[in-house]
């Protein structure tokens, strides 16, 4: 009995053919998130903005409706409210000025208009200087990590693959922005985590393309480019297709049955595989086409003659 295959053994689809058509989303996708970015903005989180973070249990369920409607009149304006587990609330106050004094009305505020049967976990406020450091260290530890990612395929493949790489890698983060910018989901320390797994797990799947690249211009020397292109991805697209929907499917399962306080984490995870599988297809691979690359004999053995 054959096994069912979501994915058919020796597929040819011409990838090639479509490259200028995908250059061409994927350019307009980035500058548009770079435009969003600076005219928009991003709904950044108490983690880069500041404020006074507040952790509440109710002695029964309450919904984050009517939480929302006790502090609709709090003079600090709207706050971000969570569920935060059983009974559980967060509750986030962005943006007050970090002297104590306003702290401690803020809460007084808050109490008052909670009412007395709210017991108060935790009491938390994060000062905009702090905000401002987070920023930076989420911005160098995605610089610092494409400067990584940018040498090890230059060492391990040609610099030709190390910078289609990080282009490719560009182009998630932006894809990630982008949907960051247009539905206003909070954008905080989990999500900079998120983005930087992202960044991970699309090269992973890049480098099992590129890898399949290198074999062949070593088998087909003479093989026009284009062609050879194309037979590498076909040759590599049930895993890769199979490996994101996996992937996929337990982003899912998060986003559905997971706690709020996760949601922009999952939203950022989920975005960035989808993008990322379709980056390492249409524009990484593509993109060699460009970059002038050598026929000669590569450095490194395969991975299949590393295992013999």
């Amino acid at each position: 009995m054959s096994r069912f295959r979501f994915i058919k053994d020796n597929t040819s689809f011409d990838f090639m053919n479509v490259r200028r058509i995908a250059f061409f989303l994927s350019s307009t996708m980035m500058i548009l998130s770079i435009v969003l970015l600076f005219t928009r903005g991003l709904n950044l989180g108490i983690d880069f903005t500041g404020g006074l973070l507040m952790e509440i249990k109710t002695p029964a369920a309450v919904s984050i409706s009517a939480v929302r409607e006790s502090l609709s009149s709090l003079s600090a304006g709207t706050p971000t409210i969570q569920e935060f587990g059983d009974n559980s609330v967060m509750i986030k106050i962005p943006g007050k000025e970090a002297d104590q004094e306003t702290q401690k009305t803020l809460y007084e505020e808050v109490k008052k208009l909670l009412g007395n049967d709210v017991e108060y976990r935790r009491v938390e406020y994060v000062g905009p200087q702090v905000g401002k450091e987070l920023i930076m260290v989420g911005v160098k530890a995605f610089v610092y990590s494409m400067i990584g990612i940018l040498g090890y395929l230059w060492f391990r493949f040609e610099w030709q693959f190390g910078v289609t790489g990080v282009m490719a890698l560009a182009h998630d983060v932006c894809a990630t922005i982008l949907f960051f910018t247009l539905t206003q989901f909070e954008f905080d320390l989990s999500t900079v985590a998120a983005v930087l797994l992202v960044a991970g797990y699309s090269i992973n799947d890049t480098v099992i393309v590129f890898d399949r690249i290198r074999e062949m211009l070593r088998k087909y020397k003479k093989m026009p480019l284009p062609e050879l292109l194309n037979l590498s991805i076909n040759q590599t697209l049930a895993r890769t297709i199979m490996t994101s929907m996996t992937t996929v499917l337990v982003m899912l399962a998060l986003l559905i049955f997971g706690a709020e306080v996760i949601k922009g984490f999952t939203y950022a995870m989920l975005v960035g595989i989808i993008v990322g599988t379709y980056s390492s297809i249409f524009v990484a691979a593509p993109m060699l086409l460009y970059m002038n690359l050598g026929r000669e004999p590569l450095p490194f053995k395969s991975e299949a003659e590393l295992a013999q």
